[in-house]
């Protein structure tokens, strides 16, 4: 069996990082583990239970770390893509790359223009953790010829990616910081609804592609704060990346960028109504 280790990471150390597992067995793509951080990755999938309610715990990606937990759950399951909402690439980054250009080229006008990395940010995050998939097999795939070779590095775009998982044409609006520019004037009340609802529909959307998918989101009235719902954000877009990185394995992905980096983004589905 194949698995696929998808990873929301943070651009900066003082931030968490959402992380989650999946498996393909005969039956499909199936939820192994969820976590809204990199300590709560590894201990969920060595016994403990995660715990939604305590803020999650912020740090470097331990790649060692991750997939020895990661080996503990899989059984005969390997590890063969990990897809990472971050910039990445085979030479330093120091300013906004080609990937960034051709994604924000084909997804800007639907709203998902992609933010610039520079060498201070991501810039040791993401040199941390390339490097340490790196160290166990695991190459950054490029539009270099060699880019669709296993173990691969692939990097994700979560805002282009749900344009396809949910078959729309405009930016999901669900990031939790920006919820007063979504809903100007509206409550607090009823933009923490609303962001709900837009989780939910990413959760549901999910659930058509991969199995088991046991995340609970909060109820309204049980949600403290916006800070709380930023957990649940995290851990979604991970198991975003790694849908994209199923897809990725299955061929059903297109890359944006050059032989130095490339975000993958899997095609618009064919209509069922053509």
């Amino acid at each position: 069996m194949h698995a696929v280790l998808g990873i929301d990471a943070a651009w900066t150390q003082g931030q968490p990082s959402g992380v989650a597992l999946i498996a393909d067995d005969s039956a499909g793509w199936r939820q192994i583990r969820l976590a809204p951080s990199y300590e709560a990755f590894v201990a969920c999938c060595t016994g403990s239970e995660v715990d939604w309610i305590a803020p999650p715990t912020a740090g470097f990606c331990d790649a060692s770390a991750l997939l020895a937990a990661a080996a503990h759950v899989l059984g005969d399951a390997e590890i063969v893509v990990v897809a990472v909402d971050m910039p990445m690439a085979i030479t330093s980054i120091a300013g906004r790359r080609a990937a960034d250009q051709e994604t924000s080229r084909a997804f800007g006008r639907y709203g998902c223009g992609v933010h610039s990395p520079s060498h201070i940010r991501p810039g040791l995050v993401t040199q941390t953790l390339h490097s340490g998939f790196s160290r166990h097999g695991f190459s950054l795939a490029t539009l270099a010829p060699r880019a669709r070779t296993t173990p691969a590095l692939v990097e994700v775009y979560p805002h282009a990616a749900l344009l396809r998982l949910l078959d729309i044409d405009d930016r999901l609006p669900y990031k939790i910081s920006k919820s007063t520019k979504y809903w100007r004037g509206a409550t607090t009340t009823e933009r923490r609804e609303n962001l709900l609802h837009q989780l939910a529909r990413i959760q549901g959307a999910l659930a058509l592609e991969i199995r088991d998918v046991e995340l609970r989101l909060p109820s309204s009235s049980a949600v403290a704060s916006f800070e709380q719902l930023k957990r649940y954000e995290d851990t979604l877009d991970a198991l975003v990346c790694a849908w994209v990185g199923s897809r990725y394995l299955a061929g059903d992905i297109v890359p944006y960028g050059d032989e130095t980096a490339a975000i993958w983004v899997p095609p618009r589905r064919p209509s069922l109504t053509a």
